[in-house]
């Protein structure tokens, strides 16, 4: 399986997964031609995708999905909620007719022999998912957008081989930032973003010894920044109750507006 992060963060996201024979996006928050010339860059294009895959009708997760969508007449997989938020959005355009596939949250289905399994997250959004995506004996998870974790969370993410988890804000620079107040007190909630501490302590309860990849994503541009992130997630890992150390893992930051290099596992 490959794991790529085409765009990460708090502006937009796009996230490449796949087999040798079936290949999958994970949202489309960035434009059509950032797709293209993102999947360009790891050797694919869109009439490569055999679907798309949405977690929630956030702008930063659907914005170039219509686009998408009239362009390569791609199955979108989304819960109903999620389904009745984006037929909502005017900004999108019109999509064509019989293209949303409905998900339910644990209920596995299959696009090609990619197995999908998608879980409830918190989140202020209608109906919210992520996604643990399978192939064979391989496994990735894509976890953004989590305003807390619970043992749910948890057993849904343990025994991958690579995961995309939400680094999102630092506590400090949030409070002292400029956000309203409102604004501070929704990302803090459990409806809101992980910060990287609380990334860092779901990590401990994640990691083993076949874990080979984990990507920090979804970083705010205004309360984060990418070797304030990695240094503290590397420390929850080294200083938490479990046995390994940060260095122990491949732990990288995925960019907001450069491709990463692809994972393959």
């Amino acid at each position: 399986m490959k794991l790529c992060s085409i765009a990460s963060g708090s502006s937009g996201n796009c996230i490449f997964a796949g087999s040798d024979s079936t290949s999958v996006l994970i949202d489309a928050g960035i434009s059509g031609k950032r797709v293209e010339n993102g999947l360009n860059t790891i050797g694919f294009t869109g009439r490569d995708l055999d679907g798309i895959l949405i977690t929630h009708e956030h702008s930063d997760h659907i914005k170039g999905l219509g686009v998408l969508a009239r362009k390569l007449h791609l199955p979108i997989y989304a819960t109903v909620g999620t389904i009745d938020a984006i037929l909502g959005c005017s900004s999108l355009g019109k999509f064509p007719d019989s293209i949303f596939r409905e998900v339910r949250a644990d209920e596995a289905f299959k696009i090609g022999d990619l197995n999908i399994d998608p879980f409830t997250i918190s989140h202020d959004a209608v109906e919210p998912v992520g996604y643990r995506i399978s192939h064979n004996n391989s496994s990735v998870g894509i976890a953004t957008d989590l305003g807390k974790y619970d043992e749910y969370i948890i057993r849904h993410l343990q025994g991958l081989d690579a995961l995309l988890l939400e680094a999102n804000h630092d506590v400090n620079m949030l409070q002292v930032g400029s956000y309203p107040y409102y604004l501070k007190q929704r990302i803090l909630s459990d409806k809101g973003h992980l910060s990287n501490c609380s990334a860092g302590q779901l990590l401990c309860k994640l990691l083993h010894d076949g874990m080979k990849e984990i990507m920090l994503g979804h970083l705010s541009r205004e309360n984060n920044y990418e070797a304030l992130a990695f240094e503290t997630v590397c420390s929850e890992v080294t200083m938490g109750d479990n046995p390994y150390k940060s260095k122990d893992f491949h732990i990288q930051v995925a960019k907001r507006e450069e491709v990463s290099k692809p994972v393959t596992v």
